[in-house]
């Protein structure tokens, strides 16, 4: 009995750690996003705190591709927000000079993406890029 007690002791403490490493990863990747965001609206010449507001970066990431602020409201909407993500990303890399490859990049893993546009050599061409 002893040692079951034991045992469950040494489980909820090791359960713990573990949840506190995976809280520490969470926000190192998500101050990451904001720094990328950060950097990437201050290359295309928009106010950088504003990539740090949940909802209005989406608008303003728009506007930096070059696509109408109206279709924020597909980011709501399920499977609908999804389209509209894949998108946005493809024309963001556009609008940086990247090409499909990267745009599918960020679509998908823009947590690797989004800061090596961000701190890489891109440069912002625009949406007509």
């Amino acid at each position: 009995m002893l040692d079951m007690l034991t045992l469950a002791q040494q489980s909820s403490s090791s359960s713990g750690i573990v949840l506190l490493v995976q809280v520490v990863i969470q926000l190192a990747i998500l101050i990451l996003i904001f720094a990328a965001f950060w950097k990437l609206f201050t290359k295309a010449g928009v106010a950088g705190w504003l990539g740090i507001i949940p909802i209005v970066n989406i608008y303003f990431l728009l506007k930096i591709a070059g696509k109408p602020g109206w279709l924020i409201i597909g980011m709501f909407i399920p499977f609908v927000s999804l389209i509209v993500w894949i998108y946005l990303s493809l024309a963001v890399a556009k609008a940086f000079g990247k090409g499909v490859g990267f745009g599918i990049g960020i679509a998908l893993l823009g947590f690797i993406f989004l800061p090596i546009l961000a701190f890489g050599s891109a440069q912002y061409q625009g949406p007509e890029a």
